[in-house]
């Protein structure tokens, strides 16, 4: 397993980071996902083989937020 961190920006309340853990958890290969609020961040466990930066940023992107 791997970590990484992204940033996300246009959070603005918990159901935008409930939104965001949620599609961070359909990626196929995320194991686990943090997200917060006031961090403006995401800290993704995830399988490399199975997922990557792009299928992250695609998935914030679709529920409506900015990577930063």
């Amino acid at each position: 397993m791997e970590k990484i961190v992204i940033g996300i920006a246009g959070m603005s309340c918990q159901k935008c980071v409930q939104s965001v853990t949620g599609v961070l958890q359909a990626v196929p290969g995320v194991e686990r996902v943090e997200v917060s609020l006031e961090g403006g961040r995401a800290n993704i466990s995830y399988d490399p083989a199975q997922a990557g930066v792009d299928a992250f940023r695609d998935a914030i992107e679709s529920a409506g937020f900015d990577v930063s």
